[in-house]
Parts: C-alpha cells; sequence; structure tokens
C-alpha cells in the first residue's frame, strides 16, 4: 500500500482493528437477542426491540453524546469501570464500542431474518428426543442459522469501518488513538491541500465496503449450501 502515506495507513490500520473488535465483541450479545427476538415471547419484547433498533432512528451524535455521558469517567457505568483502571472515553476501545453499537441493529437483524426462516419443527423435534433447551440451540439452531450470522457479522464489520458521528463525539478525533477512516477524512478536508488524502481514504471506503456487501453474499450462499448439504 504505497499510495497510502503514513496518517492514511495509520487511519486504516486502526479502522480495521476498531471494527473487528467491535464486531467480535458484539456477535454472541448480537445472536442471543436475534434469538430471544425471534423465539421467546417475554414483557417488554417490543421495547426490546425499540432499544436494539434505536440506533439506527437517533441522529448518531445523539448516540454517541449518551454513550460520553453513560460510559465517561464520571459516567455511572464508566466512572465504575475507570476505579479498575476501563476506560472507553478518548480511547480506540470507545471507538470501538460506538462502532459496536451503530453496527448492532443491522447483526441482529440479520440474525433475526435467518433464525426466524429456521422451521420452528426441527427445533421442537429436538426436544423430543429429550435434548436441553441449549443444546438443540447449539445443534439445530445455531448450525442452521449460520449464514444469517456471517451475513450480519460481515455487515456489521462494514458499517463499523464507517461509523463517523457517534465516534467522533464520544471518543473525539485523535491521530493514532481514535481517528478512524471517516474522522481522518474529516480531519484532511479541514485543512488546505488535504482533499487528495481524503480522496485516498474514500476511495478505500467504498472497497470496503462493497467487498464486505459482495463476501457477505458469496460466505452466505456457501455456508447455506453447506447446511443445506448441497
Amino acid at each position: 500500500m504505497d499510495w497510502l502515506g503514513p496518517e492514511e495507513w495509520q487511519a486504516v490500520a486502526l479502522s480495521l482493528r476498531v471494527s473487528f473488535w467491535a464486531t467480535l465483541v458484539s456477535l454472541p450479545l448480537g445472536i442471543l437477542t436475534a434469538y430471544a427476538l425471534a423465539r421467546w415471547s417475554f414483557p417488554g419484547k417490543q421495547l426490546l426491540n425499540g432499544l436494539v433498533h434505536l440506533p439506527l432512528i437517533l441522529p448518531p451524535v445523539v448516540t454517541g453524546y449518551l454513550l460520553l455521558l453513560t460510559f465517561g469517567t464520571r459516567g455511572p457505568i464508566g466512572g465504575v469501570l475507570a476505579e479498575f483502571g476501563i476506560v472507553f472515553a478518548f480511547r480506540w476501545t470507545g471507538a470501538a464500542l460506538a462502532a459496536g453499537v451503530m453496527a448492532f441493529p443491522l447483526m441482529v437483524r440479520a440474525i433475526r431474518l435467518s433464525i426466524e426462516a429456521i422451521d420452528p419443527r426441527l427445533e421442537e423435534a429436538g426436544a423430543t428426543l429429550g435434548a436441553s433447551p441449549l443444546w438443540v440451540f447449539l445443534t439445530v439452531t445455531l448450525p442452521m442459522a449460520l449464514p444469517g450470522i456471517v451475513a450480519g457479522a460481515i455487515l456489521a464489520f462494514a458499517k463499523a469501518m464507517g461509523e463517523f458521528g457517534a465516534t467522533i463525539t464520544f471518543v473525539s478525533n485523535i491521530p493514532g488513538e481514535t481517528r478512524t477512516i471517516p474522522s481522518a477524512i474529516y480531519a484532511f478536508l479541514q485543512v488546505p491541500g488535504g482533499e487528495g488524502s481524503a480522496m485516498t481514504l474514500v476511495i478505500v471506503s467504498v472497497v470496503v465496503a462493497m467487498g464486505a456487501l459482495l463476501l457477505s453474499e458469496i460466505i452466505g450462499r456457501r455456508v447455506a449450501d453447506r447446511v443445506g448439504g448441497r
């Protein structure tokens, strides 16, 4: 990547790091949330569904500000975590948190649709053979929902790569620490002569986004074929 300068490469590397951890850490919770919304009936289900999709509706800046209030060093959660040396505000870990929150709805929706497409009778058959609900989930539901899980994870990764509003509000735009690709593009556009570097990162963003969409489609189909025995 000789066509990327030190600052551009630093932003790309940090974006990949942030997106990877945002996706990896949120995936187990995304699977659990999607399964709960697809299969369980409980009081407050619609409220949970609304909270999951709230980041898609709220302005990203509002989401970032709420994260700052909650996970900042003086926030109810951030203050407690800070006593143990865990700090999110103005750190790359906070960028990963913000990106994960913004990408979470896309991940949950893809996985939920995949679980809802599974015939419940297959899960019931496993239960009638004496399998526990957890074992049925691990051996029946999870493998059959794998295409949706893969697609959801890749889409979440791509969304995390492009997150800007919530990230810059929560963790600012610190070079080498929180300056991801979108933040770097914004920074380059604020200085004379920075248009070239900004355009380079724009091209990287488009390539990553298109690559993620294609990869999601290809891997999803291959996994679906394997699950279906084709």
